[in-house]
């Protein structure tokens, strides 16, 4: 059974996103609170284990995000993934021309 969780983009009171993550599955989960994309990533990881890695998300956010805060959370979540896609395939730069340091 796949897991089910809930990504919110939130602003905080000094403007900056973060993502409230919620595991929808478990009645009372408390939300986890991801600062990146990469703490997102973490968390998601960790969290869809239980299930197997077979996860499903759910996106909103709130009323008070900018587009530019949505868009800026996109882009860091492509730009994660095509790291993640270049360090999979070994390859010797990421998409953007940046060395990446973890390819042998």
């Amino acid at each position: 059974m796949a897991g089910i969780f809930e990504s919110v983009i939130r602003t905080s009171p000094l403007g900056r996103w973060y993502i409230e993550l919620t595991d929808t599955m478990k009645e009372n989960a408390e939300p986890e609170i991801c600062l990146d994309v990469y703490e997102y990533a973490d968390k998601i990881e960790e969290l869809g284990k239980e299930y197997g890695g077979a996860v499903e998300v759910i996106w909103s956010s709130d009323d008070n995000v900018t587009p530019e805060q949505i868009n800026e959370v996109r882009m860091q979540m492509n730009a994660y993934e095509a790291e993640k896609e270049a360090q999979k395939d070994g390859e010797a730069h990421m998409p953007d021309g940046t060395p990446n340091f973890s390819s042998e």
